[in-house]
């Protein structure tokens, strides 16, 4: 059997709208940008559907969003890229961007988002308030029901990293939140997988989202993973944390993974790697910065030791830098480091890594199936969740040893 290729692809948001680009959809915009991707060698796009525009109402899908979204995979479709569709959008960022119908509960949050506008206060928990729960089976409905069979559809996402939104009460309850919704979506398309985009948060803590429990009803896991904000790292541009942290959560969960975001933030043009420093969201911020060139030498590291592990795939994090024009805007005034996380500069012009990443699609990788590096799991799942920090730790010295570079 033929293996199957190991996919090349890029989370995506348009560097002259960022999180606005819903209400104010430009399809010429996004035409250029996926004509772009393509010819980079990349053939899956993940998009986000922002659920403030998404869901004005909880008993209401915006039909504007429906109507910007069949363009979207149209021209997805005619570019042959896949679509990453990921629902309850939600944190993205450093804000929570919460649907106006959500607010006034008891979860908060380091800045709140909603109708475009910062607000104060809480919202309600999405894995318990009813309201909520309903809102989101309506919204899977509404999406999955009109685009089942639409050629560019290829992954069903209930979340982009929902532990930084809300946590559900208990394990127990997470993983029944994540059974009912990817029932809810194989009733109406058993064609395409469901995931759910956890990242290395899930691994370090019980956050009620627990790998195996989130992805045993997954038909794929997905992890995302970035040195520069885990102590554990050898360093901000250690290659062998992202790969590890795929396999941990294959050995948990029994599942392929995709590695669903990954990469790093730039500093300048020509210069060297650096560490920024400001106030964000009335904290002390710190943030490694890489250079162009040592970001490009990363992923070049990274890509091959992500087929080692046998991962499904690789999306980085993220198209392009942002416009200075959205610079005072949620979420680019408090997240700085987010102007430039981009495998284009904000006048669309090639970061290096952009070579490395078409160079290495070049190769054509196929996902192992056999004979992949692996984390030696000595513990049971539900062992590993009593102190999962420790156990990180532990198993990743352990990879190294065997695998590290």
């Amino acid at each position: 059997m033929n293996p199957q290729p190991f996919v090349q692809g890029v989370n995506y948001w348009p560097r002259a709208k960022a999180m606005t680009w819903w209400h104010d959809f430009d399809p010429d915009e996004v035409a250029a940008d996926f004509e772009l991707i393509a010819s980079l060698g990349m053939d899956v796009v993940r998009l986000f559907l922002l659920w403030d525009d998404w869901q004005p109402r909880p008993d209401e899908v915006s039909e504007a969003c429906l109507e910007h979204f069949r363009t979207v995979c149209d021209v997805a479709a005619r570019n042959g890229i896949g679509l990453d569709v990921t629902f309850f959008v939600g944190h993205m960022s450093g804000p929570n961007w919460a649907p106006g119908w959500l607010l006034g509960g008891e979860v908060d949050a380091q800045q709140v988002v909603s109708g475009g506008r910062i607000v104060t206060g809480g919202y309600r928990n999405m894995f318990t308030d009813p309201v909520a729960l309903a809102a989101e089976r309506l919204l899977l409905s509404a999406v999955v029901g009109a685009f089942k069979d639409h050629p560019a559809i290829w992954l069903w996402n209930l979340g982009n990293e929902p532990d930084l939104f809300a946590w559900p009460p208990t394990a127990a309850i997470g993983r029944a939140w994540a059974a009912d919704m990817t029932a809810h979506i194989e009733a109406i398309d058993p064609g395409h997988g469901v995931t759910c985009g956890l990242h290395a948060a899930s691994l370090l803590q019980d956050n009620g989202l627990r790998v195996h429990d989130v992805f045993a009803s997954a038909s794929v896991g997905t992890m995302h993973a970035y040195p520069m904000y885990l102590p554990v790292a050898r360093g901000p541009l250690d290659p062998d944390l992202v790969p590890f942290s795929c396999a941990l959560t294959r050995a948990l969960s029994g599942r392929p993974v995709l590695m669903e975001e990954w990469g790093g933030c730039t500093a300048p043009p020509g210069e060297e790697s650096q560490t920024w420093r400001w106030t964000s969201y009335g904290h002390p911020r710190s943030q490694f910065m890489a250079s162009e060139e040592d970001l490009a030498h990363h992923i070049a590291a990274v890509l091959p030791k992500l087929v080692e592990v046998g991962a499904t795939g690789s999306l980085l994090w993220c198209f392009s830098d942002y416009s200075e024009t959205l610079w005072e805007s949620p979420p680019l005034r408090e997240s700085k480091h987010e102007r430039f996380f981009g495998v284009t500069r904000p006048d669309g012009s090639l970061k290096p890594h952009a070579t490395v990443i078409k160079d290495f699609a070049a190769t054509r990788p196929r996902v192992l199936t056999s004979g992949y590096r692996s984390v030696e799991l000595d513990v049971s799942p539900e062992e590993y969740y009593r102190a999962p920090a420790d156990h990180f730790q532990r198993l990743y010295r352990a990879y190294l040893e065997r695998h590290g570079s």
